[in-house]
């Protein structure tokens, strides 16, 4: 553990600093959110986003990824920062200022035991319960900001499984930006792309005939990344 620098400020007014994630994964053709009944009073069993106070040992980056990783088990997730919450009156259990950060997951690769053990569930986004304090606005603004990233990075293989089929990142897609998409202009813009990678495997689930089975190409994505690449899909 670093040891905490000694307070050489000895400011009488203090304030506690959070993190709070957002917790998006993909499932069954629809975008959802993790969230849990709070355990502590105020707003105790309300609905609330996954979150703690930041350790004075740690980095705010590494407070979201422990929380992350207390909640679902899961490192090494597509994690970003989203932004600062600070109205003086925004938590009625003291003055804190919170910084959510997003992150985006595949559900089959979550701990299911750890999510029962928060009490957390998956909501989908469109119906999601009423959030304490500003965690509907956090979404909110999280949501946004991933439609925006959507449209220049493949953020989306992020909540995909390994192997998935056109027709699977295409409503994961609609899913993201919340609008219907041409099958056809869809398929020929990710293709064209350059950083899907065709199995000889396809998926039968919904139909005889099946869709063939894509995973995607890290190495060519980050080779186009650095070289300027517009990943624009929709």
């Amino acid at each position: 553990m670093t040891e905490v620098t000694k307070d050489l400020y000895q400011v009488k007014e203090k304030m506690y600093v959070a993190t709070d994630c957002i917790i998006f994964g993909f499932h069954e053709g629809k975008l959802k959110l993790l969230v849990f009944k709070r355990r502590v009073e105020p707003l105790k069993g309300e609905w609330s986003l996954i979150g703690s106070f930041v350790r004075l040992d740690e980095d705010l980056e590494v407070a979201g990824k422990r929380v992350l990783k207390e909640a679902t088990g899961l490192e090494n997730v597509y994690m970003q920062q989203l932004r600062s919450y600070g109205k003086k009156d925004r938590d009625p259990g003291y003055r804190c200022i919170s910084v959510a950060q997003y992150a985006l997951i595949r559900i089959d690769d979550y701990d299911e035991k750890l999510v029962e053990e928060h009490g957390a569930k998956w909501f989908e986004i469109d119906h999601l319960p009423l959030l304490i304090l500003d965690h509907n606005r956090m979404v909110h603004d999280a949501l946004i900001q991933l439609k925006q990233i959507a449209r220049y990075k493949p953020i989306g293989f992020e909540l995909l499984p390994e192997k998935f089929t056109i027709p699977q990142l295409q409503i994961l897609y609609e899913a993201i930006y919340q609008r219907e998409l041409d099958a056809r202009n869809f398929r020929k813009k990710v293709l064209s792309l350059n950083v899907l990678e065709k199995l000889d495997e396809k998926d039968k689930s919904t139909s005889k005939r099946g869709a063939f089975l894509y995973k995607f190409n890290y190495e060519n994505y980050q080779r186009l990344l650095k070289s300027g690449y517009n990943f624009e899909i929709a």
